[in-house]
């Protein structure tokens, strides 16, 4: 263990796993499964879509609206088909959106033996541009959405973009949260630690998200294909299991509007099936990695 102090979250120290750490079983590499289910608010378009030509200044995107629309229509309904076959559990990012208005399918992810994770109440809130009482407020609407609809109350959260803003970690741990996962500075996961809470719920765990097997921007930005997708997994996983000096994780990501789609969703499903196959790999949900670090670091 090591002990730091934490420059993104305010008032933080933290404590990270050293090299001597494993995964359960003694293994060194962890790989998630993350799906996630996307959208946005009333009279907002994604900032990104199929169509490489931008629109002028101004002009409201309705092809990208409705390319993101598909999660909700199709998307989601697809993967959540493909891990039944796979028979293996994911952490769905989940906007509190849903939670109004798809509440079966929230609900249904939850039946199905999903971690749910919060994921702001849509995809143009952004934590880093609101004031603290706003991304407080955006936390208790999130997470009342999400459990009205569902029967669970998340445990953890990932904020749009990966951007929360300064004070998000604390007030996701005064939420109750026990992980969040808006942190990129590690290959594992670690805990921070603030002042001025009572001992034991003072603490909440930084779980890394790796983004090199994700088909956002996989797809959109460097406009590779679903064979490469497969191909980049299988890559870094030899490469890992070459060297076992330390534990590292990797996440395998899919959002319901981009590969939830027949022409990708194949790809995740390999995946997922290749990555359960594999004895020297602890598959596993984000809420259980951070389970596993409580215990190692109490």
């Amino acid at each position: 263990m090591r002990s730091d102090l934490d420059t993104v979250a305010r008032g933080a120290g933290v404590v990270r796993l050293d090299e001597k750490f494993r995964w359960p079983g003694g293994r060194h590499i962890a790989v998630v499964l993350n799906v996630a289910y996307e959208g946005w608010s009333d009279g907002k378009a994604p900032g990104i879509g199929p169509m490489g030509n931008p629109l002028p200044a101004g002009a409201f995107d309705t092809n990208a609206l409705s390319w993101g629309s598909y999660g909700a229509t199709r998307g989601i309904e697809r993967l959540l088909r493909v891990l039944d076959r796979a028979k293996r559990s994911a952490s769905v990012m989940v906007s509190g959106i849903f939670g109004e208005r798809t509440p079966a399918t929230v609900r249904a992810i939850v039946q199905a033996g999903h971690e749910l994770v919060a994921h702001c109440y849509a995809q143009d809130v952004i934590p880093v541009q609101l004031a603290l009482e706003a991304v407080r407020a955006d936390i208790e609407r999130t997470t009342a959405a999400l459990e009205a609809a569902s029967g669970e109350r998340p445990r953890g959260w990932i904020s749009p973009r990966g951007t929360p803003s300064a004070e998000s970690a604390r007030l996701l741990l005064e939420a109750n949260y026990a992980w969040q996962g808006d942190v990129f500075d590690d290959d594992r996961p670690y805990v921070q630690i603030f002042e001025g809470l009572a001992p034991g719920a003072d603490r909440i765990v930084a779980i890394p998200l790796t983004m090199e097997i994700n088909d956002l921007p996989h797809a959109m930005r460097f406009g590779r294909s679903p064979v490469q997708y497969v191909e980049l997994f299988d890559e870094a996983l030899a490469r890992m299991r070459e060297d076992d000096g330390e534990a590292v994780m990797l996440d395998v990501t899919a959002h319901a509007h981009v590969y939830g789609r027949p022409t990708g969703a194949w790809a995740f499903e390999a995946i997922a099936a290749k990555a359960g196959a594999c004895d020297d790999v602890w598959l596993a949900t984000r809420g259980e990695i951070a389970a596993h670090v409580r215990q190692i670091l109490r």
